[in-house]
């Protein structure tokens, strides 16, 4: 009996013993409606990829502890089963981490409220954490395994693990792999490094197998070399290079091929979008960042589905690698440094693949923003100038930021046909005993024999979009029939040909989208309040996650009178302060220490909303850390202030003479030692019983403090350290030595502020509101509002799917509909933070939840202007 389990070798990842190169699209439920399903999924299939990978969320199926939710939107195993019935094969990643810029990396809020769980660790209780989250996700891969009537052909274990501090990787990595296989999975186990480190990702456990994620600038010369050497340590363990993340421009995707890539996964060909309160915060190393709820990369398909210009791409690059076949996968890569030369910006490192069975497949990519020629050697060649251009040479017009792929001495008797295709400077998409079929942008050039003949070369003219030209090739003894097409006309693997996508993109699809929107002014203000009033004493103000607000916004009162300054410690990610009614700017500072004058005022009043936990481990902030809490954090009345900026003993170790020890202020020893550590030494009249913090103002970069001893990390995004009662007798600071001193340094002594009124709304809090019952009274827009007010507003809109935007200034808008966030858009406003991913102004409204009206939150923030929310525009989006 045929085993049709998937199976790793050289050439990849091997299905039903039939040896390709895979095409593999991120496609994600959880970032679509279940009623969209199908639709995507068909969408990919016909782009020609023949593989998705899907994240399955931990925190979006486990609610809260113990509460599993595995139906309608959150049915994995239905979506599992309409891409087994959409002719796709499925990469399984359940983490349980798995980034995604998803709120906490899928990693549940509540994990951290476990005295003594280590995320990410070969630690006891989280591992029974994972364990419970494995035992209900594996049996559901288990069940939908390829060879087993389903589609799941691999399961990636972790996600880039080599970027996180994990104590014992092989102890980690080896208790996920031996829960895996506990369940019945036997299809490969896979593992990513997202920055090469292959015993990273893996621990080096046996069973599972290193993938590589890269994200190279497609502008970047040096893309080949990298790949090469990673194909190359990997082939001779005998596997291949499953390239499980890149990005998404087929020109990169073309240089990853050619340097030996089997499976290629660009990250988000198919977009998506966050709703609720699932975006993360804090990405990609760049304190400051708030993920957008438009999940965009720029992927084949935008976030509503609408197809872009790199979808004709797509189908043209899948064409090649199924016509090429196992020709391809078992091709070896090599350096092709004089295989042609030319003057636009091009690879360092040129590949090339010698094809099994014959022939080679050359990569010559122009980076840069203008075509040119290139002239491709007849014997190699080297680097001569263009001008010096020889009568057997070959020169090819390389279209802007693309990779011509130079196809050389292919045997075709494994086509049916007779004779070697010699030379083709276009893509060979189609090969049978009927003949070739060739995609180009511009001319090309085709050359073939039969035997040891003189071979035939034929220019090709320009293919016309909708109109391939046919050729008979003969060299007198065998006639080849050509096929010339646009790639615009390459169709997918059923042999349909779509319209070609067009229209604006990027910045320019959101200026087109505002141009053409229809603009509301129509609305009805409600007579619904937007919280309960229900509080709860608490001596010190809890942590969101501790009330129960896993996402969504928790409300903190405390009197503090005869306090002058409040010291915010942790808060994080929305806080919206007022001191006796007086709104105050909008906060989004990541947790970091904040002085807040209190100005007389006799109460504080704070807002702080969820917008994500970290999906990244960003140590420079604590609220960027994996596992941090939200809320307002800890809060003191400053009580008292010292300058401690004199009277530091330097140590400078073996780099001078130290004894006695000079006295400077901190930073200001001078030398000529430049980048060497320099530590500063002194005691602090701290009284034992009370806290303290110490302020190192115009720290530059980082130090490493002791604190009696003990070291920690400070930063100069969050240069404060903070004491304990008992703490600080004894600091040292280390730093780096630059020239110029930094400073002032304050220490300040602290007291808890205590009794705090404390109102939890998580998001089921907030949906249940969202979705009452309310009677309103016709307004027309704008709607004027004071800062820190808030209210409900409903708004009409035109039937299907459709894009909102919103007109205003300093107002944060929440919408809702179908018993759902549909996102949340942050007007003009001085405090807003930065946004990464997508369209931060866009709320996507699908068809399917359209019911005629959104509701919306709108709270008004303190700035230079008055708020108001003026409009909403509202465009149709094709689904």
């Amino acid at each position: 009996m045929l085993d049709t389990r998937p199976g790793l070798t050289t050439s990849g990842l091997v299905l039903d013993g039939q040896e390709q190169v895979l095409l593999c699209a991120s496609l994600f439920y959880f970032r679509l409606p279940r009623e969209t399903w199908a639709d995507r999924l068909a969408q990919v299939r016909a782009s020609g990829y023949t593989v998705i990978d899907v994240y399955l969320p931990w925190n979006f199926h486990e609610l809260a502890p113990g509460e599993w939710d595995f139906a309608g939107r959150r049915d994995a195993g239905a979506f599992l089963d309409l891409a087994h019935e959409a002719g796709l094969s499925v990469i399984a990643r359940p983490g349980p981490y798995i980034c995604s810029e998803w709120d906490g990396g899928a990693l549940p809020a509540w994990l951290p409220l476990t005295p003594g769980l280590r995320i990410r660790q070969a630690e006891p209780q989280y591992l029974d954490a994972v364990r419970g989250w494995f035992d209900q996700v594996l049996p559901l891969l288990a069940a939908r395994q390829h060879g087993h009537g389903g589609s799941v052909v691999a399961v990636q274990l972790e996600n880039e693990l080599d970027f996180f501090d994990t104590a014992d990787r092989t102890a980690y990595v080896g208790a996920l792999r031996d829960m895996a296989l506990a369940h019945g999975i036997e299809v490969p186990l896979i593992a990513c490094a997202g920055q090469g480190d292959a015993a990273g990702a893996t621990g080096d456990v046996e069973g599972v197998v290193p993938a590589f994620n890269f994200y190279p600038s497609d502008a970047s010369a040096f893309v080949e070399p990298e790949v090469r050497r990673y194909a190359e340590l990997l082939a001779g363990r005998g596997l291949p290079l499953l390239v499980t993340e890149t990005n998404r421009a087929h020109v990169t995707l073309r240089r990853l091929l050619v340097s030996g890539a089997r499976v290629l996964a660009p990250y988000l060909q198919a977009s998506g979008y966050d709703f609720g309160w699932t975006p993360s915060t804090g990405n990609w190393g760049d304190p400051g960042g708030f993920m957008t709820h438009d999940y965009d990369f720029g992927g084949y398909l935008s976030p509503v589905g609408e197809p872009r210009p790199e979808m004709v791409e797509a189908r043209v690059l899948a064409a090649v690698t199924r016509t090429l076949g196992a020709r391809l996968a078992r091709a070896v890569p090599h350096a092709a440094d004089d295989a042609y030369r030319t003057d636009v910006p091009t690879s360092a490192s040129p590949s090339v693949l010698a094809l099994d069975g014959g022939g080679t497949l050359l990569g010559v990519p122009n980076l840069g923003d203008v075509a040119g020629p290139a002239v491709l050697a007849a014997g190699g060649g080297g680097r001569r100038a263009l001008a010096d251009v020889a009568d057997d040479d070959l020169v090819v017009t390389l279209r802007p930021h693309s990779c011509t792929l130079v196809l050389r001495d292919l045997p075709l008797d494994g086509f049916g046909l007779d004779g070697t295709l010699v030379l083709a400077t276009a893509d060979l998409v189609g090969a049978g005993p009927d003949g070739l079929v060739l995609a180009a942008h511009g001319p090309s050039t085709l050359a073939l024999r039969s035997g040891d003949g003189t071979p035939v070369v034929v220019r090709l003219d320009a293919p016309v979009p909708g109109s391939p030209a046919s050729v008979d090739v003969s060299d007198g003894a065998t006639t080849w029939h050509v096929v010339v097409q646009h790639p615009q006309d390459v169709t997918d693997p059923d042999g349909t040909r779509h319209p070609a996508p067009a229209g604006p993109s990027g910045r320019a699809a959101v200026a087109h989208a505002a141009a053409t929107a229809a603009r509301i002014t129509a609305a009805r203000l409600l007579d619904l309040p937007t919280r309960t009033g229900v509080t709860v004493r608490h001596d010190l103000p809890p942590a969101s996650e501790q009330v129960g607000v896993l996402r969504g916004r928790t409300h903190y009162t405390a009197d503090v009178t005869d306090v002058t300054e409040l010291l915010l410690v942790g808060a994080a990610d929305l806080v919206d302060l007022a001191l006796d009614g007086q709104a105050q700017p909008t906060r989004a500072r990541f947790g970091a220490t904040e002085l807040v004058p209190v100005d007389g005022a006799t109460r504080v009043d704070a807002t702080v909303e969820t917008w994500g936990h970290p999906n990244f481990d960003d140590v420079r902030l604590p609220a960027m850390r994996m596992g941090s809490l939200r809320g307002i954090g800890q809060v003191f009345s400053v009580t008292g202030r010292e300058d401690v900026h004199a009277l530091w003993t330097v140590d400078g170790g073996s780099q001078w003479a130290g004894e006695p020890a000079p006295l400077r202020t901190l930073g200001g020893w001078s030398s000529t030692r430049v980048g060497q550590p320099i530590t500063y030494r002194r005691r602090l009249d701290v009284d034992g019983t009370s806290p303290y913090a110490l302020h190192v103002d115009g720290l530059p970069g980082s130090a490493r403090v002791h604190v009696d001893g003990v070291e920690r990390l400070v930063t100069a995004t969050d240069p404060w350290v903070h004491l304990a009662p008992g703490e600080g007798r004894e600091i040292t600071v280390t730093v780096p030595h630059a020239p110029g001193a930094f400073g002032p340094t304050t220490l300040l002594r602290l007291e808890p502020v205590r009794g705090w009124d404390v109102e939890a709304q998580s998001d089921h809090d907030l949906l249940a509101l969202a979705g009452s019952s309310a009677g309103g009274a016709p307004v027309d827009l704008p709607l004027a509002l004071d800062p820190g007010d808030e209210r409900w507003v409903d708004v009409d809109v035109p039937s299907g799917g459709c894009s909102i935007r919103f007109e205003g200034t300093h107002v944060r808008v929440a919408v809702y509909a179908h018993d759902e966030l549909l996102g949340r858009v942050w007007l003009d406003d001085d405090a807003r933070p930065r946004f990464t991913g997508g369209d931060p102004g866009r709320v996507w409204l699908p068809a399917a939840w359209n019911g005629g009206t959104i509701r919306l939150q709108v709270r008004a923030t303190a700035g230079r202007t008055d708020p108001a929310l003026v409009a909403v525009l509202v465009t149709p989006s094709k689904e």
